[in-house]
């Protein structure tokens, strides 16, 4: 079993980019997106992924989560089963002190949203957090990849 530690911020400018060491373009869909289990297939660049997050825990930071590696054109026919609507970001890797913080652009109907998420080896570790990220977001919900899919951030008022 895997588990997924992370912790989430709002970013408030773009900083981050001229930081960036990395970046991929994504295209995502979710199967399922029930609260206690989520069932993502995901395209990032030429690479392709099924993955199976579990219901967060009441920190909202801790999760199980299961990944692997599928086919990009298997990834690209259950593109087309999944529920409306498919995600499409470009993901930064920007490294800050000893962790590397995963910045995500939106684009479509969640253009407008920037989030950052950095993953740790615990709850309580300690990282360094740039200037560029604002509110923490951690646990809300509607910042979930399987909520904006659902309610975009174009419709938040």
């Amino acid at each position: 079993m895997s588990v997924e530690i992370e912790r989430k911020f709002l970013v408030q400018n773009d900083d981050f980019k001229s930081e960036s060491f990395a970046q991929k373009s994504i295209k995502q869909g979710y199967l399922n997106s029930d609260k206690n289990r989520t069932v993502r297939v995901r395209i990032a660049d030429e690479k392709a992924f099924m993955t199976i997050k579990g219901k967060s825990n009441a920190t909202g930071t801790t999760r199980f989560e299961w990944e692997k590696e599928i086919d990009k054109l298997e990834a690209e026919n259950l593109l087309l089963l999944c529920e409306p609507s498919i995600i499409d970001k470009t993901r930064y890797l920007v490294k800050v002190g000893n962790h590397t913080f995963e910045v995500d652009e939106f684009y479509g109907d969640n253009k407008g949203l920037t989030v950052a998420e950095v993953e740790l080896s615990s709850e309580n570790e300690l990282f360094t957090k740039p200037d560029w990220l604002s509110e923490e977001v951690t646990g809300q919900v509607k910042y979930y990849n399987s909520s904006i899919s659902k309610h975009p951030f174009k419709n938040w008022d």
